[in-house]
């Protein structure tokens, strides 16, 4: 039988946006749509996950995102210690999904062989494509593959019992979302292969692609892991933390139940 996870969604930055930033090819509504920056934590009695590791403080400066908390704190309110943690799986290495890697200095980190190529190769000579992604984190991630403490998957594998990981590619080549067993049924946190709840509902792709057909063809693959399009999480909507149960207001929501 496979394991049950609690399942958190941990809020600790956000920014200022407009719906003509988040929609490749702009929108005609040019209103204001802010975006939520999250990490995620997948708990069983056997063992915790955690999902992507945010960013410091001092990126948040750089970038001009609106800093909240450090994410590792909402990790300690949830009686967890980064130290601690044994496996971290990274969607893929943008900015705000590795740039904490380096609180987690016993962790395994999970990713795809395409992301890996990708952040390294031919590509990352067109800003087009390396905006999103800091050299620091690059070259902290060739680091743990010398250090023994990267697991390449290439497409789909089951790391753990009740947790998979799926190459999407689209928002960047090697993109992976992640399946997670819960008492509500497969929950899929799709990250940024689709970072509002609209992109996957209507169709649309957000405005950093590499590859657009992948990307659309992602939220097919999105819809046949989850056990209904209500199990599908953003990586980057505000109404996650609205149609959620709160654990910490405006910090912390659970995942595991229904939305409300």
């Amino acid at each position: 039988m496979l394991p049950v996870h609690e399942l958190y969604a941990i809020r600790y930055a956000t920014r200022e946006a407009r719906r003509s930033a988040n929609f490749l090819g702009g929108d005609p509504h040019d209103a204001p749509m802010p975006m939520d920056y999250f990490l995620w934590v997948a708990r069983s009695p056997e063992r915790t996950i955690v999902i992507d590791t945010g960013f410091t403080r001092e990126v948040a400066a750089q970038r001009k995102r609106t800093y909240l908390r450090e994410p590792i704190e909402g990790l300690k309110l949830l009686g967890m210690d980064p130290e601690k943690i044994e496996d971290v799986i990274v969607t893929h290495f943008h900015y705000d999904h590795v740039g904490g890697y380096r609180w987690f200095p016993n962790a395994r980190f999970h990713v795809q062989d395409d992301e890996m190529r990708y952040a390294t190769g031919r590509h990352m000579c067109h800003t087009r494509f390396n905006h999103g992604y800091d050299v620091a984190d690059v070259e902290g991630m060739i680091r743990l593959v010398f250090q023994g403490r990267v697991q390449f998957t290439e497409g789909s594998a089951d790391p753990f019992p009740g947790i998979s990981i799926h190459r999407i590619g689209g928002h960047t080549a090697g993109m992976q979302c992640v399946r997670v067993n819960t008492r509500r049924g497969w929950v899929v946190l799709a990250s940024d292969t689709s970072h509002y709840y609209e992109h996957f509902e209507e169709g649309r792709v957000f405005g950093t692609v590499f590859n657009v057909s992948e990307a659309l063809e992602g939220y097919d693959t999105l819809r046949s892991l989850a056990s209904s399009p209500q199990h599908i999480i953003p990586g980057h909507d505000p109404l996650v933390m609205q149609r959620y149960p709160t654990v910490v207001p405006e910090f912390i929501v659970r995942l595991d139940q229904p939305p409300g």
